[in-house]
Formats: structure tokens, C-alpha cells, sequence
């Protein structure tokens, strides 16, 4: 399967873009359980992206599009997320799982040294992936992540945990009624424009086609998938990961971002001895979706062992 990303215009001409290749595979994982990725681009260097709970590719598709010209760039479905089901089993559902499958497929793939990409909850299933195997990435990539719980007093309020258990019990009694009213609060324009509002994203710059395809993946995933990895996002403890990283790793934090704290990412830049940090001016939490273009020219720079800043 092949795709062309589109023709450019320079001062000396119109030239099209190379023309990229694209492969679309689903493996069985460590366990059995089926794990969904696509290939794009050839080059010296494997970078692979991994995206934040209830998300999905699109999160990424402007770096994707940028470095499949000179790299070869994967991006994957996690455990349970659309392409990689349906599960066997819903019991196995945490962090370890994740980083396994992670593990699992740059083994599949035969990769050595590729550099890791990690958006919000993708930064944790990239430090466990660390903790299981300190030599499977050569760099890091850490954008609007965090290493330990982030919903304690989001926006200032501890609302979003006891609100969590609520939901929590209340699915337990009835999941095929509180599914079929996760899909419909979820998948509306009021719930686009809040996600907007509560600083996932920033309405003034990023698309709001991009913000529509995020609402309605996440109105795809069950709660019976959901909820398990929330609690694992919650119980994820990975400070005492960041010193024994020893990779050149790129930070990037948002101003605008109350989906994570700040202070996480800068606290990666404290403890990770050799990261580099860029808070982008009116970021949200998705500041790859904001500026996508100034994001891509730091992360070139990175790659190239620059100083990106």
C-alpha cells in the first residue's frame, strides 16, 4: 500500500515530495493478543511513535508525514485500541503489558537504536519499556508526558479521581449501559469544544478535524479497555526511572497545558541526565497537533545531534 504526501512549491520550482511506502501489518503479540502497526518510509534511523490512552494515530500524523521522508517511521495501535483487537482476555490490561508489546515489536521489527516517541500517556509506556529493557532506544522523545500520577488536583480540583471510581463501580453494574453512555457523552460537538477548553487542545491553532477524529476515537474504546489503563495511569510510579536514562532525550512541555502538570516535564529535565527541555509558547497538551512545524524542526535538529534549542 502506497500513499504520496503531496508536491511542494520552492523558488526554483514545483517538485513533488518523494513518493512514500506504506505497510500495514497486525502480529500477535507476547501473549497471543493481536497488535496492529504500519510502516512508512525507509532511511538509516527507526523512529516509532507512541500515542496517550484512547487516542490513536492521528495524534502524530504531522511528524509522521515530516519524518517518513528521510526515516523509517512506525506507529502502532496499543493493546485494545482499534485495529489491535478484539482481546482474548481483558486481565492483562496495565503498563507492564504495554511496555511488553512495545518490546515485543522492535524485536518483530529486528530494530536496534530506534528513537522513541512518546505523547502523555506514551511517555510512561516508554519508560516502562526502559525499566524492562534499558537498550531498546537509542534517543527519547518525551512530549507533554509525565512518570507518575497526573490526575491528582488536575485544574487545581481532585474531582477526576473519586469521579473515576464512580464511573468505576458504576460500570461494573452495568457495562453495556454505561458503554453505550460513554459513546454518546463522548462523541458530541460539546464534548470537542470542552477536550478544547479544559487544555487538551489549543482551539485558536490546532485543526478542529483533528480534534473531531480524537472525540470519536475515544468514543470507540470500551470502558472494559478504558478503565484498566486508567487505573494504570494512575498507579504508574517511574521517577526513579529518569536517572538511569542515560539516552539524549527531548523534552517538550506546554504553556498551556493543564492536562499535565508542568512541573512533571521539568522534572525530567532535572533528573534525566542528559535531556534537553522547549516549553512551546501557547502549547496545549498536544503541542505536536499546535505547531507542528516549529516542533518538527526542533525534533530534526535533535535527531541530527544538534542543539535544538
Amino acid at each position: 500500500m502506497k500513499f504520496v504526501l503531496g508536491q511542494v512549491f520552492t523558488g526554483l520550482g514545483l517538485f513533488k515530495v518523494k513518493e512514500i511506502k506504506k505497510t500495514v501489518h497486525t502480529i500477535k503479540s507476547f501473549d497471543g493478543e493481536p497488535l496492529y502497526y504500519e510502516s512508512r518510509g525507509e532511511g538509516p534511523q527507526t523512529l516509532v511513535f507512541v500515542y496517550g490512552i484512547a487516542c490513536l494515530m492521528n495524534h502524530w500524523h504531522y511528524q509522521v508525514e515530516h519524518f517518513a521522508q528521510n526515516y523509517r517511521v512506525i506507529t502502532y495501535d496499543l493493546r485494545g485500541h482499534h485495529k489491535s483487537t478484539p482481546l482474548a482476555s481483558h486481565n492483562h490490561l496495565n503498563m507492564k503489558t504495554l511496555a511488553q508489546d512495545l518490546n515485543f515489536l522492535m524485536d518483530h521489527l529486528g530494530v536496534k537504536g530506534a528513537i522513541g516517541f512518546g505523547h502523555s500517556f506514551g511517555v510512561p509506556v516508554l519508560l516502562e519499556a526502559h525499566r524492562l529493557n534499558p537498550d531498546l532506544f537509542s534517543k527519547y522523545v518525551f512530549i507533554n508526558g509525565f512518570q507518575k500520577n497526573p490526575i491528582k488536583n488536575m485544574f487545581g480540583l481532585d474531582v477526576i479521581e473519586p469521579f473515576f471510581h464512580f464511573v468505576k463501580n458504576q460500570f461494573n453494574k452495568n457495562p453495556l449501559l454505561w458503554n453505550s453512555l460513554w459513546k454518546t457523552l463522548v462523541d458530541n460537538p460539546v464534548a470537542m469544544q470542552l477536550a478544547a477548553l479544559a487544555g487538551g487542545f489549543n482551539l485558536k491553532l490546532t485543526e478542529f478535524k483533528d480534534i473531531e477524529v480524537y472525540v470519536r476515537g475515544v468514543a470507540q474504546l470500551d470502558l472494559e479497555v478504558f478503565i484498566p489503563l486508567f487505573e494504570a495511569l494512575m498507579d504508574f510510579e517511574g521517577s526513579e526511572i529518569l536517572a538511569t536514562i542515560q539516552q539524549p532525550t527531548f523534552v517538550v512541555a506546554g504553556q498551556n497545558d493543564n492536562i499535565t502538570p508542568k512541573s512533571y516535564q521539568l522534572e525530567f529535565k532535572e533528573k534525566i541526565p542528559h535531556a534537553e527541555y522547549l516549553e512551546v509558547p501557547y502549547g496545549s497538551h498536544c503541542t505536536q497537533l499546535d505547531f507542528p512545524d516549529y516542533l518538527n524542526l526542533k525534533l530534526e535538529a535533535f535527531l541530527a545531534n544538534k542543539k535544538a534549542l
